[in-house]
């Protein structure tokens, strides 16, 4: 059976499912596609037809799965090749799904207000206000995490997850615009135990 296949670049939400793949162990093959014209080619669409990144492509018993939308290819990568990274359990699978899906609903619309205007905007065009207003907004959902990190090293307790992965792929964009995390000092040193891991390393370097 053939390796699957990962579209994306590590300097994009592809990151994700790049630091899944390396987390796992599973070997696959990387094709280096960024959200401009590769991804919009007729062949990368019929991968996935968003025109966007990441997408998986990987060999079924029944023909060739296709899927997008980092969060679905990371919970297949984890249940389909192992290494623990889903503890077992719908309780335990339910939770990182949950943290997951919170990832993308509270932080990710904020934190990309902040992103737009610092990199994609040119200088006279920038709102600091925007920014002001999108980091004010953080505070909740910061303060919901901290809380949750006290007296744990991770979401689901002793040991790195899933969740972990996905939570921390979702806020590397609060690292790349270095927001200052100080006044949550759990989160801020969660996220620094998750970039420790080798395969955080190993996935930055990846089609960066």
């Amino acid at each position: 059976m053939s390796k699957p296949v990962l579209h994306g670049i590590s300097s994009s939400r592809a990151f994700r499912s790049i630091w899944a793949a390396e987390e796992i162990g599973v070997h696959y093959e990387h094709v280096p596609t960024t959200f401009r014209e590769d991804s919009k080619a007729a062949e990368y669409l019929a991968v996935n037809p968003n025109g966007r990144i990441p997408a998986l492509v990987d060999s079924q018993e029944d023909g060739e799965l296709k899927l997008f939308e980092s969060m679905a290819i990371n919970m297949y990568l984890a249940k389909k090749y192992g290494s623990g990274l889903l503890p077992p359990g719908l309780a335990a699978e339910a939770r990182t799904w949950q943290w997951s899906i919170w990832g993308i609903s509270e932080i990710e619309p904020l934190q990309m207000q902040i992103v737009i205007q610092k990199f994609f905007l040119p200088a006279e065009k920038q709102d600091a206000e925007v920014v002001r207003r999108a980091g004010k907004g953080l505070a909740r959902p910061l303060q919901v995490l901290e809380d949750t990190l006290a007296g744990q090293p991770y979401l689901l307790g002793e040991q790195f997850s899933l969740a972990d992965l996905n939570l921390a792929g979702v806020m590397e964009l609060l690292n790349m615009v270095q927001f200052d995390l100080s006044a949550w000092p759990n989160v801020q040193a969660w996220l620094e135990r998750c970039r420790g891991r080798d395969s955080y390393a190993r996935a930055k370097q990846v089609g960066a």
